[in-house]
């Protein structure tokens, strides 16, 4: 139809008329600015495409330590958790309210600890002009404390860490009546006193060996927080004498105590199976039985403890009998080799069963009078080779001993350890001679 009128009008119409057709679809199709900036992409799945976001990112990065908030100068309000007393009872006597509370408690699984409260220790709570809460701080040991800070909206925690250092301390005694009161006179702890005794307890019986002249040299660490004593550490190195002979122990790295030549302390039989008070019968072949008046071998030893006492195997091995009888009471017997049996006697409770192996220092009974006794006590027997031997004298069998590198980086390491603790003696010999504590 626009074609047959078209032909009908004159040429020069027809030429102007497709010029000015063919110019309004130049225009159409010729690119806007708007296009040219930003041309047709085409995105492919899975494939990362950044994009290009004008953002300030110092907005919305976490804050470094060193750019928190300064806290003001603060009013302090100490508070000591007497015994039975919550977190909530300490705030209410502070004057915080229970949002207080409910806030602190709940903003971090740092500032849930709080809740665990120990009686004796001392809050430190930090307030503003505003007598607001901003900072509470709880010690939870000598070394470290928990911090708690008040935000915008909440609280965090964080906690505080303080430097632990280690230096050498040295402690001596000449003994005139008791072990535990010249090494208490010397300056160590009831722990330290124990482990001392139990590194030469292989070796020496110390409820019934030690004699006034006997003595003992200890070195070990003294732990410091900003210089102030927090505690002791592990005895190093230590010699005791006892009935003229010196015994020398040296601690490794792997915690274990040898002599100066790398031989093991720790024997494989303890030399009494008991914390006792004393002893009421020794080894006797010939004892006249204190029941029936007649003569007979006493072939153990008795140890007088309060009843309930534990008892412990002497050594390592396996439950021969766990039983009771109207001599022995309850009784365990152990076999430790084809070659070492121990027995223990009159027990109030037996706590292993026959068949059972048992570890040296496992608890095996518990000390009573049961049997034919006089009154409670353990009797303990010691056999090699089915022959009894008297407990408080027969030859230990030594633990594993070190030898090759082992040995010889030892020997070296102990010799180290032994000039220190010359060299403490020496000075305290040299300076002052009335420092040797006597007991």
């Amino acid at each position: 139809m626009l074609l047959t009128i078209l032909r009908r009008l004159p040429r020069m119409h027809q030429v102007s008329i497709t010029v000015i057709t063919l110019f309004m679809g130049l225009l159409l199709l010729w690119p806007g600015t708007e296009d040219s900036a930003h041309p047709e992409r085409k995105f492919e799945p899975g494939k990362h495409y950044p994009l290009a976001l004008d953002l300030n990112i110092t907005q919305l990065r976490p804050m470094a330590g060193e750019e928190k908030p300064a806290i003001p100068a603060l009013r302090w309000k100490e508070y000591k958790v007497k015994p039975g007393e919550s977190l909530a009872v300490v705030f209410d006597k502070v004057g915080l309210s229970p949002l207080d509370l409910y806030q602190l408690v709940n903003a971090d699984e740092g500032t849930k600890e709080l809740a665990n409260l120990r009686p004796g220790e001392t809050l430190r709570f930090g307030f503003d002009e505003k007598n607001q809460l901003v900072q509470l701080v709880q010690p939870q040991s000598a070394t470290e404390r928990l911090i708690v800070t008040r935000t915008a909206d909440s609280f965090y925690s964080a906690k505080e860490s303080k430097q632990v250092d280690i230096q050498l301390n040295y402690a001596q005694a000449i003994i005139t009546s008791s072990f535990w009161n010249a090494a208490d006179k010397a300056g160590l702890t009831a722990n330290q006193i124990m482990e001392l005794a139990g590194i030469f307890g292989w070796d020496i019986d110390f409820a019934l060996d030690i004699r006034a002249g006997d003595s003992f040299s200890v070195l070990f660490e003294e732990k410091l927080v900003e210089g102030e004593p927090i505690g002791r550490g592990d005895i190093l190195a230590a010699t005791f004498t006892n009935l003229g002979q010196t015994f020398t122990a040296v601690r490794s790295e792997d915690g274990k105590y040898y002599d100066a030549e790398g031989r093991a302390m720790r024997k494989a039989f303890l030399r009494s199976p008991i914390n006792f008070r004393y002893v009421s019968s020794n080894f006797n072949p010939r004892r006249l039985h204190p029941v029936t008046g007649q003569v007979k071998a006493h072939r153990g030893t008795d140890y007088v403890a309060p009843v309930g006492t534990p008892i412990w195997a002497a050594g390592d091995g396996v439950v021969m009998k766990s039983g009771y009888n109207q001599f022995n009471g309850n009784y365990v017997f152990i076999r430790h080799s084809s070659t070492y049996i121990t027995k223990y006697l009159h027990m109030t409770k037996r706590k292993v069963k026959t068949g059972d192996r048992v570890k040296q220092g496992e608890v095996v009974g518990t000390l009573g009078g049961t049997g034919r006794v006089t009154g409670p006590h353990l009797h303990y027997e010691f056999l090699v080779n089915g022959v009894h031997k008297n407990p408080r004298t027969v030859d230990l069998p030594q633990a594993r001993s070190l030898s090759g590198k082992e040995k010889t980086r030892f020997k070296a390491h102990a010799r180290e350890r032994m000039a220190q603790l010359n060299q403490f003696s020496q000075f305290i010999a040299d300076n002052s001679p009335l420092l040797t504590n006597r007991s």
